[in-house]
């Protein structure tokens, strides 16, 4: 059954060395659901996108810049990975910020591979149950959150998946989740 999201407003923060399909499949699935995505990052432009990592996949435009946007403009947010994407939003205080108070919003949060990286830089992962890319399992132990090994881990507002293999999962949890979430007014 195909989600309806008209006028759900999206956020996906990503910065040079996104994993180009963990943005643009999750973008797919919720503009054909009829939501409207925005690309966020924490400089203006453009940024470039991989390949398994190491293989460059072309730009991707940014919207918006993280620091000209406020939560409360957006239903939901997407953290996508790829390894050098979430270590560059976590030295960025204001990406931090944003997605910490993203998460306390009560606003659904979907972090795929190593994307929970800049949740555990944000210090919200603290008692809550996530997947990630088993290489960050520690750094999730470490920063309090409970690591479980599963396509996709759902609690409260986080919805966390392990690895590309997982996209299909991943994009219809979050098509779900801003299905039962009323839209911002």
């Amino acid at each position: 059954m195909l989600k309806e999201l008209r006028c759900r407003r999206i956020a996906i923060l990503a910065a040079d060395g996104v994993e180009r399909a963990e943005l643009e499949q999750p973008r797919a699935a919720v503009e054909e659901a009829g939501g409207c995505v925005e690309v966020l990052s924490v400089t203006a432009g453009e940024i470039q996108a991989r390949n398994h990592d190491l293989e460059p996949a072309g730009n991707i435009a940014v919207d918006r810049t993280v620091s000209e946007v406020r939560v409360d403009a957006f239903d939901a947010l997407i953290l996508p990975g790829g390894t050098v994407n979430p270590d560059k939003l976590r030295l960025d205080g204001t990406a931090v910020a944003f997605v910490g108070d993203f998460v306390r919003s009560g606003k659904p949060v979907a972090a795929i591979c190593h994307g929970p990286w800049t949740l555990v830089e944000a210090d919200v992962v603290r008692g809550r149950r996530l997947t990630s890319y088993p290489s960050i399992r520690t750094d999730l132990r470490n920063a309090g959150a409970t690591v479980v090994d599963q396509t996709v881990c759902i609690d409260g507002n986080l919805i966390t998946s392990r690895s590309p293999a997982d996209l299909p999962a991943f994009c219809e949890a979050i098509t779900e989740a801003l299905a039962s979430t009323p839209a911002q007014t």
